[in-house]
């Protein structure tokens, strides 16, 4: 059963008053009622609207006023139901229609965020104390807030005594992980006494640094006496993996600032034999290194160095390009003089008049490639590795007498496309 309930409303006729602002036509009107649902939640009250076929018929709308009100004085649970419900803008309806209808979990507020504030100054043990007890987080308090130290570039001093506090609480013993991030921050400040202390603890403790320990350790060695213990770093580093770029540039630029330039140069060779790309920044050190040197065997490989620029099509930043330009005109017994210049669209520079070499193949270098390709890659000095004369000549055939092809689809390898699917059936489909 469902039952229309007015409640608080004094002046009834005024709830019947037509609407402006819902209109519906011109014959329509929309009459806002509450309405109380005995069907489900007792305690539900709604809004709805009511719509009325003519609004010149008001005899009906005196007959329900009527009855309404002889229904309020006559119901005995009335009084008990207008209590109930109280007007919309009465004092304290907010707060009663929240009680009456409480927000699913679904709508809950979200968790308070942790406004802990760094110290920036060291804490003592019962300072550390107050503030994991004011955390509300759920991860580890320790490793988060050394996180937000990295983060935040803190002081070394307040990371050191986070550590102390931890080594108090744990009988001395500090997680790996907190090591290597209070490392990083050493690192990062260039704290060398405190790469030091954190090395001989590593050392002590681990049979073996991870990757990123060993990194850390590495650059934060090559600026002090001790660089060649980053060599031997690397060097453990070689048994189980390939050192990365960041690995070498370090190591490199720690041997060339301590002035051991066949280190430098032997590093550089075992980087290109990895084939890895070496940093700009490492290309920079050697020419830095070699200003005012009258050496030709150092200047050759400074050419090298430009010549793999070219051949790998490396484009040198502004700094790198300075570093480049100061050594040509620091050369002893040269008279480079460089300068930066535009190129025009021809290929003309407008220093020097030269015209750069273009990307495009000439037709001397295009025939030059497409014999190399057919005597090396596809003959292979014995045909019947991989054909047999009498299919190279009709390929050759083929491409000399069909018309260039912007695409070329490989038939073993659209192939192995379809895993489940017999390749000699796919080859056959698919010519």
């Amino acid at each position: 059963m469902m039952m229309f309930c007015f409640t608080s409303i004094r002046s009834f006729p005024k709830l019947w008053k037509n609407n402006p602002y819902l209109g519906g036509g011109p014959g329509h009107s929309y009459n806002s009622l509450f309405l109380k649902d005995y069907y489900g939640i007792r305690n539900q009250q709604k809004l709805f609207s009511l719509k009325t076929a003519s609004p010149q018929n008001t005899k009906a709308v005196s007959l329900l006023a009527a009855k309404a009100r002889y229904r309020r004085k006559g119901d005995e649970g009335s009084n008990k139901v207008s209590s109930e419900f109280p007007h919309l803008f009465a004092a304290g309806a907010a707060k009663k229609r929240s009680q009456m209808n409480p927000q699913s979990k679904d709508h809950a507020l979200p968790p308070e965020r942790n406004i802990i504030q760094l110290p920036t100054k060291p804490l003592n043990s019962e300072q550390w104390d107050k503030l994991k007890e004011d955390f509300k987080g759920k991860a580890d308090f320790e490793n988060w807030i050394i996180s937000q130290m990295i983060r935040q570039s803190s002081s070394v001093d307040v990371a050191k005594s986070l550590l102390a506090w931890v080594a108090t609480k744990n009988n001395g013993i500090v997680s790996y992980n907190l090591l290597v991030k209070y490392l990083y921050l050493c690192v990062f400040h260039k704290q060398t006494s405190e790469v030091f202390d954190v090395y001989e603890i590593m050392k002590a403790r681990y049979k073996s640094l991870e990757s990123g320990g060993s990194t850390l350790l590495i650059r934060g060695l090559i600026h002090s006496d001790r660089w060649r213990e980053a060599l031997l770093l690397l060097e453990d580093m070689k048994k189980v993996m390939t050192p990365s770029i960041k690995n070498y540039n370090d190591c490199i630029q720690g041997a060339l600032l301590h002035q051991d330039v066949n280190i430098a140069w032997n590093l550089y060779q075992e980087l290109l034999g990895h084939n890895l790309i070496p940093m700009m920044e490492t290309l920079k050190a050697f020419f830095d290194f070699g200003k005012d040197i009258k050496d030709d065997q150092y200047s050759n490989k400074l050419l090298d160095i430009l010549l793999y620029l070219r051949n790998n099509k490396l484009y040198p930043g502004e700094s790198f390009a300075h570093s480049i330009k100061t050594w040509f005109e620091s050369v002893p017994g040269e008279q480079w003089k460089g300068q930066f210049t535009t190129i025009q669209k021809s290929g003309q520079c407008l220093g020097c008049g030269k015209t750069i070499e273009s990307i495009h193949l000439s037709p001397e270098e295009y025939e030059f490639l497409k014999r190399k390709i057919m005597s090396d890659v596809i003959d292979g000095g014995d045909q019947y590795k991989k054909t047999t004369p009498q299919e190279l000549t009709r390929f050759q055939n083929f491409v000399k007498y069909c018309p260039p092809f912007d695409i070329v689809l490989d038939g073993l390898n659209v192939a192995k496309m379809f895993p489940k699917a017999r390749e000699s059936q796919v080859l056959h489909t698919k010519r």
